[in-house]
């Protein structure tokens, strides 16, 4: 168990929502609308990250509310210490400005990573492979923060440093080389961790995915596409012999943020993008156990599935039900009847979902 004792305060249409004694496998049953995803949406905002809806902050409280909102959390680290208090949210005479502490202490969004290995996966995501390159390098990186915290500050960083220089780069004056080497030293610096970051995960996933049968979900394979050198002197060799070239485009046409996560079904040896999206959803679902497997290594880990088993056969169900049950991992399923889930009701922790209420059964 990882997560428990979870309350909402006016988060979407839950006024005051709490949910205590969880467990491994937890259901949320509902009809569409009643505000089942509203509680993944607030349990993925102790990742690091806008969460899963990426959202803006003032969208996520309650429009008869006051204005803010807060969420928290009882996490259980597995070290048979006391459970670690976490809490984020936005206060009302504070629009847009995030809020998280740990034990009452204040903190950053991105120190939340060392906490808890977060991942979901829900129906937004089904095109994710014919989407463009930037939401599977943002998939990448997610997944990635959930194996190696310290990964979600690269991406901060490098993108805050990439802008500055395309800013540089875009100024209708030319730019001083002394201060575009003082920029490209920081990206490139950032830029390699990033990478060899994505490149690092891209290996972990494959190797775990290797291990797993063809059947009876599709398995991917996995390759990294680097937009740029991998090393620090390669990438800040790159930016400064391509600097007229990027002056004229006026934006940086290399590095870390031009990556490409390739996906190709096995079994038919096709990309992923151009597979059914009944096979796209299989690659998915394989690619999220896998990594929820992996980053039950070491912190904490909890997985997000939103109306996910639904959608599969009996079959494919009760394989996704047992890795699950094996996965190491505290896993939060939604859906709009109990049924799907009879192979897990007699020990899962369910609430009935109405009207952004929630009641036990």
């Amino acid at each position: 168990m990882a997560l428990d004792r979870i309350t909402l305060s006016t988060f979407r249409n839950h006024a005051g929502t709490q949910l205590d004694d969880t467990r491994q496998l937890n259901l949320l049953v509902g009809e569409n609308g009643a505000g089942k995803t509203n509680v993944l949406e607030a349990l993925s905002l102790f990742a690091p990250g806008r969460g899963m809806r990426r959202a803006a902050l003032s969208d996520m409280a309650a429009q008869e509310g006051p204005g803010g909102f807060a969420a928290s959390v009882s996490l259980d680290t597995g070290d048979g210490g006391e459970p670690v208090k976490l809490g984020t949210g936005m206060a009302a005479d504070r629009p847009g400005r995030r809020i998280v502490q740990v034990n009452g202490a204040e903190a950053t969004a991105i120190s939340l990573g060392e906490w808890l290995a977060m991942g979901w996966l829900t129906p937004a995501m089904d095109r994710l492979f014919a989407e463009s390159a930037g939401a599977r390098r943002r998939y990448m990186d997610r997944l990635a923060v959930a194996l190696e915290p310290g990964h979600a500050r690269y991406a901060s960083r490098y993108e805050a440093a990439l802008r500055e220089r395309n800013r540089l780069l875009s100024d209708e004056r030319e730019p001083d080389p002394a201060w575009l080497d003082s920029i490209e030293a920081q990206m490139a610096e950032v830029g390699a961790g990033l990478a060899q970051g994505r490149a690092r995960l891209v290996g972990a996933l494959t190797g775990r995915l290797a291990e797993l049968p063809e059947a009876p979900f599709a398995r991917p394979l996995l390759t990294y596409e680097p937009g740029g050198e991998l090393a620090r002197e390669g990438l800040a060799t790159q930016w400064r012999e391509t600097r007229a070239r990027d002056r004229a485009a006026q934006r940086t046409l290399s590095g870390p943020h031009r990556d490409e996560l390739g996906v190709t079904m096995a079994g038919k040896m096709m990309p992923a993008a151009e597979c059914s999206t009944g096979e796209q959803k299989a690659m998915l679902v394989a690619i999220t156990l896998a990594h929820a497997e992996l980053a039950a290594r070491g912190r904490p880990g909890v997985l997000l599935l939103d109306e996910v088993a639904a959608h599969l056969d009996p079959v494919r169900r009760e394989a996704l039900f047992d890795r699950l049950r094996a996965s190491g991992t505290q896993v939060w399923l939604t859906g709009t009847e109990p049924a799907p889930f009879d192979g897990i009701l007699s020990e899962a922790a369910a609430w009935r979902v109405e009207g952004g209420k929630v009641e036990r059964f």
